[in-house]
C-alpha cells in the first residue's frame, strides 16, 4: 500500500496483479499535485487500473473524471450510483477545473461481489457499506488487516454519542473483518 498525500485527503494506492486500485482522490484542481505524488512514489497513471471513492463528497472524488479520461476505470459500488454527481454543483460554483464523471463508463458492482472482483485484480479483501457518514460511504477491508475507512468516524468516538446506531453498525461490520490498521482520509492511521 502506498499513501499519496498531495492535498487535504489521504489517497491510497493498492497494487494488484492486474493493475492497482486507487482509493479516493482529492479536490478538483489538485491534478498537478497528484502527478507529483505519483512520480515521488515511482508510480504513473497507467499503474492505476481502477479508482474507488469511499463516497462522493468533493474532497474524495475531484479527480476521478480526469483519471477516467486517461484510461483509469471507475469502480462504482451500487449503493453509490445516485451520489456520483453530488459534487458537480460545488465544483461549478467554485469554478474549479473539474471533469464530470461519465458513470456510463464505470464498472458498477454490488458490495456482495467485491471480494470476487478484487481477487480478480490480485487484491485480497472486500468493499463494505459503511453509511453512517453518508448513504454512499464504503470502506475497503483487506485480508492483510489494512482497512481504508474514508470519513468514517473513529471507533473510539462511539462512547461520545448517547446513541449512534449507524456508526456502531458500521464498526461492527468492519470488526468482523479483523482489521489491524485503520487508514482514514483525514487523520493518521490507527492500529487496533
Amino acid at each position: 500500500m502506498i499513501r499519496l498525500k498531495y492535498g487535504n485527503t489521504n489517497t491510497f494506492y493498492i497494487p494488484g496483479s492486474a493493475g492497482g486500485l486507487l482509493i479516493d482522490t482529492d479536490y478538483a484542481g489538485t491534478l498537478q499535485a497528484f502527478y507529483k505524488a505519483l512520480k515521488a512514489n515511482g508510480l504513473q497513471v497507467k499503474d492505476i487500473a481502477y479508482v474507488l471513492a469511499t463516497h462522493y463528497h468533493p474532497d474524495h472524488m475531484g479527480l476521478i473524471g480526469s483519471l477516467m479520461k486517461q484510461g483509469v476505470r471507475l469502480l462504482l459500488i451500487d449503493v453509490q450510483k445516485t451520489s456520483v454527481h453530488f459534487s458537480d454543483g460545488i465544483f461549478a460554483r467554485d469554478r474549479l477545473p473539474f471533469e464530470p464523471i461519465d458513470e456510463a463508463r464505470a464498472l458498477v458492482i454490488p458490495c456482495r461481489d467485491s471480494r470476487r472482483f478484487l481477487a480478480d485484480t490480485g487484491i485480497a479483501g472486500e468493499i463494505i457499506p459503511t453509511p453512517s457518514h453518508s448513504d454512499d460511504s464504503v470502506s475497503v477491508a483487506l485480508d492483510d488487516g489494512d482497512c481504508f475507512a474514508g470519513d468514517l468516524e473513529p471507533i473510539e468516538y462511539l462512547d461520545a454519542y448517547e446513541s449512534n446506531e449507524k456508526l456502531k453498525a458500521d464498526w461492527d461490520r468492519l470488526m468482523l473483518r479483523h482489521p489491524k490498521r485503520i487508514f482514514y482520509a483525514h487523520a493518521n492511521e490507527k492500529t487496533i
